[in-house]
């Protein structure tokens, strides 16, 4: 008898079937069934064999391999001093445990074993998976590649939603057709990337929506490749270099978790997966995420101009403005004048701070604030005490020269030393001074280094450095960042609790990178922060008001120096600071829609269908005598109270716009169907509304 087995969701379910002797076939990914709706037949009794073919229906499972007559892409490609290459699976288990399967794989004649995890948890409706490897031979295994997740997407999928991008524009959203060949998207830089990270989503014809991330620090892969009855196999793995992954006798490979999720609500749905997925992923001190502090940020006020009088006005300043956190950047260690020296030597400029960092953060600690501190220890300088204690410690081949960026070199983390090193600078830190947020930075690409490649080491290196450093210090929060954007999945967020989005902090790119970003990661781990004008990334120039309605939906922060803005300003940006502080709980809970109005309009909506926060934002003039309308589709049928919460000025308005600032009543139905009358706003400009069923 023929054994299913199925896993459900809220609203999607998969479909297993076991075939003696076989790795289970894919028989469904999709909408929810009914849990009694399985199959009606063993796959191969329900198609005919086509001509020119094997004898054997060969299907898509779960672990598709070369040597069962797969002509698609293979789950494992690995060998054996050039033998054990083509490999077939010869027992086959599977133990089913609630919304877990656990399939049990082996190659009697390659002396593999194989273990693939796939859980769909009910309440997220994310399916998680990961793959182990183990060789069970004598000789050592050679992996060029072994898949995470070997996915089916259904034959009415027609095009791939990825992101490319680059150092201060990242998240830039692409759009590929799919058609009867192979798309694949690489990344070789060792580090999640800013061009190219592990993130797709497959929408159908429908409109339904397949994504998929994976959870994953450094090289990867991932690729859907047309398969004969019409579907898609889509794969996501590390990419490998030549040589890096050679397993010994009883020594495993285990893949990085694949988080992937089906919604019918289109993309909207699947960010929603993903965040509710996300935010039960994190651990947060304590147990649970407070509210998350505002803070300031030194660096674009700043760069490396610190000096004990300026960083204490700076905080005196921050605290009368209701910051809650101080973050001290880049600039604070000894010879750090430019970015060209001192990386690696973790010790306080006497020059700048006469009595090393205490006073400074006893300030800070003192007006209330919390005190961070920006670190960047995989890097190191040519220019610095540690390069010239321990050159052996840089990253570099054998008899190659040491290619640099950003004047920095990167610290081999897999060598003995190395680690503690790093652990006890930052321990020492973190137990001499007041430290509750370290801004972990990442400023350049690893390059091919040592015998052999380090690339999957090197990341598991940095998992472990702080994780020991988060048992150890378990109050201290750590953001990721690298060159911004460049270090972005849901594998570091293990360990971290925020991202710095990009380093650019023009207004108007700043939207479209963060609606992107929000494709997978909930707002309150997206650092955004008001930064000067005009924009040091882009020389643009965008109003006070503007560039803190941007920020004000994400981990919200201050990126300037307060002290050169007029009273105006500074007031404005005071009320912007109590404003994100009123609304950062429903903010950073709930769910999150995204949408657009045309005419330069999009919109976002914060909360549930009942009460929600929706911030409109217009980047471009409008060519339209009139406003577009903002259909709402998550709303009810009953009545609704309309309240706009922004003071932003128009030239023109109508009576029913100006009754909305205290409140009026709209059906829902009308909202969603017809659509919000928005107010005549000029390009760069934000308004903000709360809906609330009555």
């Amino acid at each position: 008898m023929t054994e299913f087995h199925a896993l459900h969701g809220r609203g999607s379910s998969l479909v297993l079937e076991v075939v003696p002797g076989s790795a289970p076939l894919w028989r469904y990914w999709g909408p929810l069934l009914p849990r009694d709706a399985l199959a009606e037949a063993p796959l191969a009794a329900t198609r005919p064999l086509p001509t020119f073919a094997l004898d054997k229906d060969v299907a898509l499972s779960v672990f598709p391999l070369l040597g069962e007559g797969w002509f698609a892409q293979s789950a494992l490609l690995a060998h054996r001093a050039g033998a054990d290459w083509a490999q077939a699976v010869t027992a086959a288990e599977v133990d089913h445990e609630g919304s877990e399967l656990l399939v049990r794989l082996a190659d009697s004649v390659s002396a593999l074993e194989v273990e693939i995890r796939l859980s769909l948890d009910p309440e997220t409706d994310v399916l998680t998976v990961s793959t182990k490897l183990t060789n069970a031979g004598a000789g050592a295994l050679d992996i060029q590649w072994l898949a995470a997740a070997s996915l089916p997407l259904p034959p009415e999928t027609r095009r791939m939603h990825f992101y490319n991008g680059r150092h201060q524009a990242e998240f830039g959203p692409q759009v590929q057709e799919l058609k009867r060949s192979l798309w694949r998207r690489e990344n070789r830089r060792g580090l999640t990337s800013h061009d190219a990270p592990p993130t797709g989503f497959a929408e159908t014809i429908e409109g339904c929506v397949y994504a998929a991330h994976l959870a994953w620090s450094g090289n990867s892969v991932q690729q859907a490749e047309w398969l004969d009855d019409g579907r898609y196999l889509w794969q996501f793995g590390e990419w490998l270099a030549p040589g890096e992954v050679r397993l010994g006798p009883g020594e495993t490979l285990e893949t990085p978790e694949l988080i992937a999720t089906f919604s019918a609500d289109g993309r909207n749905g699947a960010m929603q997966n993903f965040h509710a997925a996300i935010r039960k992923r994190m651990t947060w001190p304590g147990g649970k995420m407070r509210p998350r502090p505002v803070q300031i940020n030194t660096w674009e006020g700043f760069y490396f101009n610190h000096d004990m009088a300026g960083m204490t006005a700076l905080a005196d300043e921050a605290a009368q403005l209701g910051i809650e956190r101080f973050v001290l950047d880049d600039g604070w260690f000894e010879g750090r004048r430019n970015d060209k020296a001192a990386l690696g030597d973790w010790v306080p400029d006497r020059k700048k701070y006469p009595d090393g960092l205490g006073p400074l953060a006893a300030h800070v600690t003192g007006l209330g604030m919390e005190f961070g501190l920006w670190v960047e220890p995989e890097m190191i300088n040519p220019d610095s005490d540690l390069a010239r204690a321990h050159p052996e410690w840089i990253l570099t081949g054998a008899g190659r020269p040491v290619l640099t960026g950003r004047n920095q070199m990167v610290l081999d983390l897999t060598q003995h030393g190395v680690a503690d090193y790093l652990y006890a600078v930052l321990s020492g830190l973190l137990k001499s001074l007041p430290i509750s947020y370290l801004k972990w930075d990442h400023n350049r690409e690893i390059v091919a280094g040592g015998p052999r490649a380090v690339y999957r080491r090197q990341v598991q290196a940095t998992y472990a450095l702080m994780a020991r450093l988060r048992a150890d210090f378990p109050d201290v929060e750590i953001e990721a960042c690298a060159a911004g954007g460049g270090r972005i999945d849901a594998g570091i967020l293990k360990y971290a609790h925020r991202f710095w989005t990009s380093d650019s902090l023009d207004a108007v790119q700043r939207i479209a990178m963060q609606r992107e970003f929000l494709r997978v990661f909930p707002p309150e781990v997206m650092g955004s922060h008001i930064g000067t004008a005009p924009a040091h990334s882009t020389r643009r120039r965008q109003s006070l008001d503007f560039r803190a309605g941007v920020a004000l939906a994400a981990h919200f922060g201050v990126e300037l120096d307060p002290m050169k803005l007029d009273a105006k300003d500074k007031a404005r940006l005071a009320d912007w600071i109590a404003e994100h502080k009123a609304l950062r709980d429903q903010l950073h809970s709930g769910r999150i829609w995204l949408g657009e109005a045309g005419d330069g309009v999009f919109w976002q909506a914060h909360g549930d269908a009942r009460d929600l926060i929706l911030l409109l934002y217009r980047v471009e003039p409008t060519t339209q005598r009139h406003m577009p309308l903002i259909r709402l589709p998550m709303l009810g049928d009953g009545a609704y109270t309309v309240t706009r919460l922004d003071r932003t000025r128009t030239n023109h308005t109508a009576p029913f716009v100006e009754t909305m600032k205290n409140g009026a009543v709209v059906s829902g139905a009308w909202l969603r169907q017809s659509g919000l009358t928005m107010p005549a706003i000029a390009a760069e400009t934000v308004s903000i509304f709360r809906l609330v069923a009555k």
